[in-house]
């Protein structure tokens, strides 16, 4: 398995392919906010797609918005949920 810090690069590489966005991998921060108020300012479609592309290169399905909204909170988030996903006895922070 990657270690997280692989891991979170590849997220954000991912994230800049699929998003088609204007910053590298390298400017995306671990834990800055994707969405709302002083984020990175992806939109609906934006989730959309990232839950599409977890799916096809991770193999991690998000069911749900409820899930969605937690997994795709910050790239921290996405890291931590593909990991437990590829390791189930990799220990994910609880986030409620």
């Amino acid at each position: 398995m990657n270690s997280t810090t692989t891991l979170a690069q590849d997220i954000k590489q991912m994230m800049v392919e699929n998003l088609m966005l204007q910053i590298t991998a390298d400017e995306i921060g671990d834990e800055q906010a994707l969405f709302g108020p002083g984020s990175l300012g992806l939109d609906s479609v934006d989730a959309l797609q990232l839950v599409v592309a977890l799916d096809k290169k991770f193999g991690l399905k998000v069911p749900d918005p409820d899930t969605a909204r937690q997994v795709l909170q910050s790239v921290k988030t996405m890291t931590d949920s593909v990991a437990a996903h590829l390791n189930p006895s990799f220990s994910q922070p609880n986030r409620s």
